[in-house]
């Protein structure tokens, strides 16, 4: 049996990291396609030797983030490979031309982390999210919430709820962190005393709402770390930055996971980041009007504050750690062995 998986950024590295170890365990072939969709080094091959990640047999060179642009590699590699399944992480471009791929070669299409839902439809996520829902034919859900979503908009394709792969490489890679707080000595900042910011969404790194996010980050009075990829870089690189507010080159996971986990806030526009804020403990300011990750915000370990400079300086003034007995979220650490059993049980063909 065969398993042709599309991943294209940061996030899906992470996501595919463990499920490419519970494919082997359960004896599938699993063929990568690497749309390089991210593809500076510390947001793509870095992953790839830290994470233990199989080399991917395609690389499109695509360097872009248009859906067009990557389909004919994607289909020339299903052609070439005649997989089972073609399997998609998340909610990007690349996860959508994997998806429009899949239907167009007649090969079943497996979605994990399916049935999140923002209800902000201006975001150009949760609109890959409903089209690759949709069509496909195995849905692998993060919790119940997302499988009622998918049950409610009457998907056609088998739901089943195997919780969150990126919390199996969170509970599995944790020593590994631990093994990585150098960060903090080269950066010079002191765990605890210090916020970490991202911002990488299309709307974010745009005007106006970059400047209102630079206003308000400017006026916080802590050492921010801010890991920037290039183009976010260069945006940030149009506006005066307060003295406190340090841009750096961005991180490997190891590293990032490092200092995220010991940052006193982390504020982020990063789906992904908003449930490893929760795991780590530290309370997550969303610079977004809407999240998918609906659970953080009702236990008040996230905050949204949109792009408005005052929530965002309030917000981080008021955070608090998150209590070590908080409820448990989004997996046991076995995702990706269920998604592994559920395809083999499963065959498409």
């Amino acid at each position: 049996m065969k398993v042709l998986s599309v991943v294209g950024n940061r996030p899906q590295f992470v996501k595919s990291a463990a499920l490419s170890v519970a494919l082997r365990s359960a004896g599938i072939e699993e063929v990568v396609v690497h749309t390089e969709q991210h593809y500076d080094r510390e947001l793509s091959q870095v992953f790839f030797e830290e994470l233990g990640l199989p080399e991917p047999r395609y690389r499109l060179a695509a360097r872009t983030r248009e859906v067009e642009t990557m389909l004919p590699g994607l289909l020339g590699a299903i052609a070439a490979e005649s997989p089972d399944w073609v399997l998609v992480y998340g909610d990007t471009n690349s996860t959508l031309a994997g998806a429009r791929a899949a239907v167009a070669a007649g090969v079943p299409l497996a979605h994990v982390e399916a049935g999140l839902r923002s209800g902000d439809l201006a975001m150009p996520e949760e609109r890959n999210r409903i089209e690759v829902d949709s069509v496909s034919v195995l849905l692998f859900c993060p919790d119940e919430r997302s499988a009622g979503i998918l049950r409610d908009e009457g998907v056609a394709g088998r739901i089943q709820v195997v919780g969150d792969v990126m919390a199996d490489v969170h509970l599995a890679l944790e020593p590994a962190r631990l093994e990585h707080a150098t960060i903090h000595r080269r950066l010079d900042v002191e765990p605890g005393r210090y916020l970490v910011a991202t911002v990488h969404r299309d709307a974010n790194v745009e005007e106006p709402r970059l400047g209102r996010i630079v206003q308000g980050l400017n006026r916080l009075g802590e050492p921010v770390v801010f890991p920037a990829h290039p183009r976010v870089a260069a945006a940030l690189g149009r506006h005066p930055l307060s003295d406190h507010l340090r841009v750096v080159e961005p991180l490997g996971y190891l590293d990032f996971a490092a200092l995220a986990s010991r940052a006193r806030v982390i504020l982020t526009d990063s789906g992904g980041l908003q449930k490893e804020a929760y795991w780590y403990g530290v309370p997550c300011v969303t610079l977004r009007p809407s999240t998918e990750w609906t659970d953080t915000v009702e236990l008040g370990a996230n905050t949204l504050v949109d792009d408005d400079p005052d929530r965002l300086v309030a917000a981080v003034a008021a955070a608090r750690p998150l209590p070590d007995d908080r409820p448990s979220l989004y997996g046991d650490g076995r995702a990706a062995e269920r998604v592994a059993q559920a395809l083999a049980r499963l065959s498409g063909r």
